[in-house]
């Protein structure tokens, strides 16, 4: 390996056999190098950071380095890297952490350009619950940048990485030259100057990093270290709006407010920010430009599918005639005809999947893609169309059944007595309204509940959505770290994991397993569902809350106007609310935690340690669990009724 076996290299090796097998360098930088190596005692792949050998023959900072890391391994949560070990072994002091198979958000930037607004504040509200989480254990990162935020493949979580080492940077005459600008450049004011920070200074540099995930530009730029940390200290930062003016006024507030001179004028921790880029997150997902395209396209392709079938079934009834007549050669001609006619839409649909494998998207980004098109376009037919049948679909559905029973009855009347006038007037009738009004009521239905559109998703999530990516990928190399590009929420991407593994299986596991697809879907549903209400509560907090800020100044002029009784109900309605949506936080994580352990028992089938009857006993947890999100979603209408009520008497 010419590319790694350096002198560090091959020492770290020798000193580590028998412990770590090391593989290759990730990067190396002012604060260590970092390495992919392998554990050998549990055979899971790591990353080895290394403090660099300068630093740790100092044993004051060795001493620091090896406190401070230990005191960051004790963290756990889903949005940290985690530290596996803290250890030293000769002159090196290294710790090993979690191998997370992605790329940076630095990287990801420099290199596809700025985030979606939706996706930005998703990362940021998961980093902000990482720091919240932090400083709640006494720990502060100092070190907030794009680069320590990795971001995982398939789910596109985002991991926080390298807590508590920048600390060994403060130390006076510690920074060399060109060391300090990366994080120079995401330093807050106060740890600029050299004074002592607290949590609001890593929400500094985490509004930073939202100025440059949204614009792909810094706030502060300087030609010399000095200059940068010099503006940090003296000048405001430009407005987010100035350099991203296409985001949401909410996410661009917010950054701004993290973004504040003061400490005191920014969020007080990561709870309240991750709580306000919430309300933030639009109901509405933005996607790339090549998914979008993929969307459009596969709705016109398959928008002319009925009259193919309508053209090819006569087509072969023709080409049966010919083969039982025995005619060869029109039998032959008919048969390239109609081969004709259905290779070129399988053509077109190839075409389609290799174009967005070009652009570096799967068949798992095409899939997400179409999923959330769906679930927007639902919400636009439910405005258009409403989310009950009109009148016009129920009297046409109504008119249809009442001429089609009357030419059933006019058939069976006319077979009776062939002779009979009436049932040959009556079906002459019946038939015409029976298949008019049955074709409206149905172009109603499927216009309001977008049939077409599930069938799509259907088909490309099915195997032969698989394969005709396979087909449309033949000769292209895939692009590596393409996947985390499109957001993905977590409860799908497990369950099209778990759909992955669950057609692995044998024919015979899959059908003792018949249930397990539809469980799948049901949790990712009522996940989803929960997680929209969770977002709906928190934008109606954050209304509640804003007015409570106000309300509290005027609180004793209020009392003196008999309006002290309001202010009460107020908060009591904040109580109900805040207590609802832990609910239904509690129930998200429950059901994601339902399908993640669904997927866990297809793994351990899939290694030959797990079994059938155990998945079937997971199954039966996880209809009770459903059972129990049904019951709390019909509970939550109570809540919008106490919550109009509660609007109104602010009003």
């Amino acid at each position: 390996m010419p590319d790694t076996a350096t002198q560090e290299f091959l020492a770290l090796q020798e000193a580590l056999a028998g412990r770590y097998s090391l593989e290759r360098e990730l990067g190396r930088g002012g604060m260590g190098i970092v390495y992919l190596a392998h554990e050998v005692a549990l055979d899971r792949p790591v990353a080895l950071k290394l403090l660099p050998p300068g630093y740790a023959a100092r044993p004051e900072l060795r001493e620091r380095f090896l406190r401070e890391a230990r005191t960051a391994a004790k963290l756990s949560h889903p949005n940290i890297v985690p530290i596996f070990a803290v250890d030293e072994v000769d002159e090196f002091v290294f710790f090993a952490m979690a191998y997370i198979d992605g790329e940076a958000l630095g990287h990801r930037i420099r290199t596809r350009g700025p985030l979606p607004a939706s996706e930005a504040a998703r990362i940021l509200r998961e980093v902000a619950w990482a720091l919240a989480y932090a400083h709640a254990q006494g720990v502060v990162h100092r070190d907030v940048k794009p680069d320590n935020v990795l971001l995982e493949s398939g789910s596109g979580r985002a991991l926080v990485a390298d807590f508590g080492i920048a600390h060994v940077h403060e130390r006076p005459g510690m920074t060399e030259v060109g060391e300090v600008l990366g994080t120079a450049e995401f330093m807050s004011p106060e740890q600029a100057s050299g004074e002592a920070v607290d949590a609001r200074s890593d929400i500094y540099s985490l509004g930073v990093v939202g100025y440059y995930a949204l614009s792909g530009k810094l706030p502060f730029e300087a030609p010399t270290v000095a200059a940068v940390l010099a503006k940090h200290i003296t000048q405001p930062a430009p407005p987010v709006t100035s350099v991203a003016p296409e985001a949401p006024h909410r996410l661009a507030q917010a950054i701004d407010r993290c973004l504040g001179k003061d400490p005191s004028h920014r969020f007080a921790n990561g709870e309240e920010l991750a709580e306000a880029l919430g309300t933030s997150l639009e109901v509405r997902r933005e996607l790339p430009v090549p998914l979008r395209v993929f969307i459009n396209k596969n709705r016109e392709a398959f928008r002319a599918s009925p009259l193919l079938v309508l053209f090819l079934l006569p087509m072969l009834m023709g080409l049966i005639a010919e083969v039982v007549s025995g005619d060869v050669v029109a039998s032959t001609i008919l048969g390239l005809i109609i081969g004709v006619f259905i290779a070129t839409p399988i053509g077109m649909l190839a075409h389609m999947a290799r174009r967005l494998l070009k652009s570096g998207y799967g068949v798992e980004d095409a899939v997400a893609a179409l999923k959330t098109d769906i679930e927007r376009r639902r919400e636009e037919l439910a405005f258009e169309y409403g989310r009950k049948a009109s009148l016009v679909e129920r009297v046409s559905k109504g008119i249809a059944v009442l001429a089609a029973t009357i030419f059933g009855l006019s058939f069976v009347g006319l077979a009776i007595d062939p002779d009979w006038v009436v049932p040959i007037a009556a079906m002459s009738l019946s038939a015409p309204v029976a298949i008019g009004s049955g074709i409206i009521a149905a172009h109603r239905y499927e216009r309001r509940v977008d049939r077409a559109g599930e069938r799509r998703f259907k088909i490309w999530k099915g195997r032969l959505g698989r394969w005709l990516f396979k087909l449309g990928g033949v000769g292209i190399k895939r692009l590596a770290g393409a996947a985390a590009a499109t957001y993905r929420r977590t409860e799908l991407a497990i369950g099209m994991a778990a759909d992955r593994l669950f057609e692995e299986l044998p024919k015979e596991m899959r059908r003792n397993l018949k249930d397990l697809p539809d469980v799948v879907r049901r949790l990712e549903a009522d996940a989803q569902k929960m997680r929209n209400r969770v977002d709906e509560l928190n934008a109606i907090l954050g209304e509640i809350r804003g007015e409570q800020l106000g309300g509290r100044a005027l609180a004793a002029a209020a009392q003196s106007k008999g309006h002290g009784a309001l202010l009460d109900q107020r908060d009591a309605l904040a109580g109900n609310l805040e207590k609802t949506r832990d609910a239904a936080q509690q129930r998200l994580a429950d059901a994601v935690a339902s399908l993640e352990t669904i997927r866990l028992d297809l793994l351990r089938m899939q290694a030959g340690a797990g079994s059938v009857e155990g998945i079937t006993t997971d199954l039966a947890s996880a209809r009770e669990l459903l059972e129990d999100i049904e019951r709390v979603l019909e509970g939550q209408q109570e809540v919008e009724q106490m919550l109009k009520g509660g609007r109104t008497q602010r009003r």
